[in-house]
């Protein structure tokens, strides 16, 4: 195995400094299997998109109808975590906000590290694309025959569109998923684990998929795109979806594809806290409507912490969540809604009065325990402003990148945008692309890779990727050290010493060896990263730094068996 090297990016806006360069992390094996394309069927597409949330499906349906497109998805097409989204989509809608404050707004929550380009032209396309969002048959809440707004954490202004109160995401995805299967030319594998990228002569020619009716195939494509999410479940304790385990940052680490800071993991401030039950998120917006947060004595503690008190960035409330824990010594803290009207609590909030019910809560009346939990992956795959990657015939959008858009710390409500202004961007270079190159012919190059040997002890998966979750959570959650980030590579160094020396067969398997990787990336730009900014907060450089206004990129050598 061999060292990662760094490349410098020429994109990257002029006020930060180079990137950070990193050389210390052992790459693992190129393909996760063995595989010849003798012995595996074949798919052919013009345009293949790995993921099925919003950012890909954007991307599918931006694709001319005369070009085919493919979309894979891990889990059902419903399964992902746009589909999670309560609070809503940001935007400049009301007549009295204006672009300049969202771009404000969200270079202020950014700490330094936004692209202010990026973040210009995104909150100028918002209102089209929400516009497009209402067009495709997605149902808004309004208020006297207007779209309602709210405001969330960060934001000067509201602006937060929200839709069946608390349920944004599955509103959304439901008008776009119907769309998406009406379109003749996408078809959409779903229970597809995609293993690899393929990859022949520096560019990208599809992916080695695994599908649960077709076993191993190969599809090639013309353009491929990663829409793959994000990464929460390599924490214990996380608002994801038990699908989100960063397989794409690890597939493109694997295929050479730049990455980027990947230190930043946002966690959000209020995950419902119930001893031995799942996690679920509490949306900002019961905060934007007015919730207090109150720790175990009654004391409301924001005010002193922050001058929007609960409406503070997520990364500041989640420290201050923290500290008041430790301060307390109590597991949680509490959302606070008893002042609010109650009737108007419910009918703003369904979904989450009905979750707390199930816990015998009543939000209206009872004190709602809540911590913070992995919520956001802010690094990823680097993209330009066409949401190309570093590798020729890859394209990436959403969650699994990084565009420049979030900096340290993403603002409230801008991750949906994100996603569908990139995945449009995608589409239409991509169809640019194709026009441009229509005669050009299927390139199924010869695939070789070498069989590694099978372990002979039989791991328990389970347990190693719980210890891995503990630890990521235990040393690179909200605080973070050098002692801590140290104590972790070791462990992750020594885990991944014998999941990456087998060959799997299943998903499990190969989701370890990505939340292994990725997990690993994570450590070492977190221990580079030597201040505090935005959701990187390390104990022992407690200040943010100027000379680490800068990026950390990491890339896997070509080459690399």
């Amino acid at each position: 195995m061999q060292a990662i090297e760094v490349h410098e990016r020429n994109e990257v806006s002029s006020i930060i400094e180079p990137p950070i360069l990193s050389d210390s992390i052992d790459a693992p094996s190129r393909y996760l299997i063995p595989f010849d394309p003798i012995d595996h069927p074949h798919h052919f597409c013009d345009v293949l998109v790995i993921g099925g949330g919003l950012a890909g499906l954007r991307v599918a349906l931006g694709i001319p109808e005369r070009y085919r497109v493919l979309v894979v998805t891990k889990d059902e097409i419903r399964e992902s975590n746009s589909v999670y989204a309560q609070g809503g989509i940001a935007g400049v809608i009301d007549p009295e906000d204006h672009f300049e404050e969202h771009i404000a707004d969200t270079l202020a929550a950014g700490k330094g590290l936004c692209d202010p380009a990026v973040v210009a032209d995104v909150v100028r396309e918002a209102p089209s694309r929400i516009a497009e969002l209402i067009a495709w048959g997605t149902h808004f809440d309004q208020v006297d025959g207007h779209v309602a707004l709210t405001r969330e954490g960060g934001h000067s202004h509201p602006r937060i569109l929200h839709a069946m109160g608390d349920a944004t995401g599955r509103e959304i995805m439901r008008a776009v998923v119907a769309r998406a299967q009406s379109r003749s030319n996408i078809r959409i594998w779903q229970n597809s684990f995609t293993i690899d990228l393929l990859t022949h002569e520096g560019a990208c020619r599809g992916a080695l998929v695994w599908d649960r009716r077709r076993g191993a195939c190969l599809i090639w494509a013309r353009a491929t795109v990663l829409a793959t999410g994000g990464a929460g479940q390599l924490y214990r304790e996380s608002t994801n979806p038990p699908i989100a385990t960063g397989d794409g940052h690890a597939i493109a680490f694997r295929a050479g594809v730049e990455l980027r800071d990947m230190e930043f993991m946002q966690f959000h401030p209020t995950v419902l806290y119930i001893a031995g039950s799942s996690r679920h998120l509490l949306t900002e917006a019961l905060r934007g409507e007015g919730a207090y947060l109150r720790d175990r004595d009654g004391f409301r503690f924001m005010p002193e912490r922050h001058p929007f008190a609960e409406l503070a960035p997520r990364d500041e409330v989640s420290r201050a969540i923290t500290d008041q824990m430790a301060k307390t010594r109590h597991p949680c803290v509490y959302l606070d809604l008893s002042h609010l009207d109650a009737a108007g609590v419910r009918e703003r909030f369904p979904g989450i009065d009905r979750l707390c019910r199930g816990f015998d809560l009543d939000i209206t009346r009872d004190p709602i325990p809540v911590r913070p939990g992995a919520h956001y992956m802010i690094g990823g795959v680097t993209i330009d402003s066409h949401a190309r990657t570093t590798l020729p015939g890859l394209w990436a959008a959403g969650e699994s990148t990084s565009s420049g858009l979030h900096g340290a710390n993403r603002l409230a409500s801008n991750s949906l945008l994100e996603g569908l202004v990139h995945g449009a961007r995608a589409a239409e270079d991509i169809a640019q692309r194709l026009s441009r190159d229509h005669e050009r012919r299927f390139d199924v190059p010869p695939v070789r890779h070498a069989v590694r040997s099978q372990a002979g002890e039989t791991l328990d998966l389970a347990d190693v990727r719980d210890s891995l979750r503990a630890l990521m959570g235990r040393s690179v959650g909200i605080s973070r050290d050098s002692a801590g980030l140290a104590e972790a590579a070791r462990l992750v160094d020594y885990w991944s010493g014998y999941v990456h020396g087998q060959v799997f067969d299943t998903p499990s398997g190969w989701t370890l060896q990505n939340m292994l990787t990725v997990a690993r990336l994570m450590i070492e730009a977190a221990t580079l990263r030597r201040e505090s900014r935005g959701v990187h907060w390390r104990s022992d450089h407690p200040r943010a730094d100027a000379a680490f206004q800068r990026h950390i990129t990491m890339i896997k050598p070509q080459g690399c068996s």
